[in-house]
């Protein structure tokens, strides 16, 4: 971390207030492939315990668990509207990932070991488990989850993989770019579920303004309504950096 405490002559206890005080500093967007980067480069300008993601849902700055929510609120309700694909996603599908076929072993939405955060997936799996035993969704039936052999509908490639709760499918189905078997799934496509959380920027385009329903995705939603955090006291820190904090990312 770079930097000192900018007032010399300000008692040293208010720098431990400050230390408490936490402002949202810019507006990152997508991290991707960059994901380690950012968190070498934040961590170096603030310290490891200086910054922090979040997200402006619903007017105020809340945790990344609690902005997950709406993410997977928005595929809840998409997947109710869709029964036919869920009878394809049961039927045909035993898993489905991301950029990765190991992506499946994960259950989590916080995933610090991972070159890339993978949500979809994890968002479609819950929902779909939810759906096993309810009366209104009889094609969604218990399945068990042991490993198996799947066909990747993409690659043409054999993975022994486990199988996800409902999917009782012998094929793999990847939720990626448009040329992934599983497009109609990737977050640009889904709308988010409460015109509430729409978010634009008219000065900035990233690759999920320009597919699906561009800023009415969940996509766009997750990446507009992401901030970083960082503590006060750090934030003074920086000095002149103060005017771009978040150059480099």
């Amino acid at each position: 971390m770079t930097g000192t405490w900018p007032w010399p002559d300000v008692d040293a206890s208010a720098r431990e207030w400050l230390g408490e005080v936490w402002i949202p500093v810019g507006v990152p967007g997508y991290a991707g492939e960059a994901k380690a980067r950012w968190q070498a480069l934040l961590d170096g300008r603030f310290g490891a315990d200086g910054w922090r993601l979040s997200h402006v849902v619903r007017g105020a700055v809340v945790s990344r668990a609690e902005a997950i929510v709406e993410y997977e609120a928005a595929y809840r309700h998409f997947l109710h509207g869709q029964p036919a694909l869920v009878r394809f996603l049961t039927t045909v599908c035993g898993n489905i990932y991301d950029d990765n076929v190991t992506n499946v072993h994960d259950t989590e939405y916080d995933q610090p070991h991972t070159a890339m955060n993978h949500y979809q997936d994890i968002s479609v799996r819950r929902v779909i488990a939810e759906l096993v035993g309810d009366p209104e969704w009889p094609d969604v039936t218990d399945t068990d989850t042991a490993e198996t052999d799947l066909l990747d509908l993409g690659t043409g490639e054999t993975h022994r993989l486990p199988r996800a709760r409902g999917f009782r499918g012998r094929f793999l189905f990847q939720i990626r770019d448009p040329l992934s078997p599983g497009y109609c799934l990737n977050p640009a496509v889904v709308p988010i579920h409460d015109p509430v959380l729409i978010t634009s920027l008219p000065n900035r385009t990233d690759w999920y303004h320009a597919e699906g329903c561009a800023h009415l995705s969940v996509e766009a939603f997750w990446q507009m309504s992401k901030v970083v955090e960082v503590r006060y006291d750090r934030f003074l820190a920086l000095g002149p950096g103060r005017a771009e904090p978040l150059a480099g990312l």
